[in-house]
């Protein structure tokens, strides 16, 4: 389970995030949306760490964030996948190389369990032949892939999920979250999804999240989401003209 209480951060006087607060259970697929700048690649960062919050506290199956270091925060970053917006690929390895770095920096593997984990998760991906190639040989469809078989082939618990179909066509983004839903299925992960593609990512997902102007505002299943009256949910989802703030103060996601 992933759990934050009353999370703030500012950078200078700009305060991001007032107070979110929420759970994800156990085998979940949540959708994180929100405006631009409203703070959801900064929740998926400070999860794992990466930055940490002025205030409030972060829990991943039961363990806290925070008051973990060395060993204990590589053993929880160990049980988490992470897809970032422009796929993060090392241009000058391989697809090989680039899905098998974490097993070679990370663990105690010889190569031929890496080869095993590496066709393995390429194989999942739809590309199991792509291996020899490099990431500038790649659609932008095959770097989302290659992406996700990197973030997969530790075998974690979790996988963050930043923008991932970010320039992508209508087409491929939808073949790309289609290939997530199956995985997140197969393997019954927790996933949280930061997206815009508004309505595909309601097909796949459990739950629905909305951050609006620091908070979280909304927590539904998508169904119940679309039907809000709420104006700010409106708007987002139907790009209405005009909507009033709502800001009561944080959600749960269970």
């Amino acid at each position: 389970m992933i759990r934050a209480d009353n999370l703030w951060k500012s950078f200078g006087h700009q305060e991001v995030l007032r107070g979110v607060s929420f759970e994800v259970q156990p085998g979940e697929f949540v959708a994180l949306i929100g405006g631009s700048g409203s703070g959801k690649s900064l929740l998926l960062k400070l999860l794992v760490s990466l930055l940490k919050p002025d205030n409030g506290r972060i829990w991943i199956s039961g363990k806290d964030v925070a008051a973990s270091s060395g060993k204990e925060l590589e053993s929880l970053r160990s049980r988490i996948g992470f897809v970032f917006q422009g796929g993060a690929l090392f241009d000058s390895m391989t697809v090989y190389d680039n899905v098998a770095f974490p097993l070679r920096e990370k663990t105690s593997l010889g190569e031929k369990d890496i080869r095993r984990k590496v066709t393995g998760e390429l194989e999942l991906v739809g590309l199991r032949d792509a291996g020899h190639k490099f990431p500038a040989q790649l659609s932008g469809g095959m770097i989302k892939r290659v992406a996700l078989a990197r973030a997969l082939v530790r075998d974690p618990e979790i996988v963050l999920f930043d923008e991932p179909t970010t320039g992508l066509d209508p087409v491929v983004s939808r073949a790309v979250l289609d290939l997530f839903s199956a995985v997140h299925q197969r393997r019954r992960l927790t996933g949280i999804l930061v997206s815009h593609e508004i309505p595909p990512i309601f097909e796949i997902v459990q739950k629905v999240a909305m951050l609006h102007e620091g908070r979280i505002v909304a927590v539904e299943p998508p169904g119940q989401f679309c039907a809000s009256p709420d104006p700010v949910i409106q708007q987002f989802v139907n790009g209405k003209a005009s909507a009033q703030s709502r800001l009561n103060g944080g959600a749960s996601l269970t």
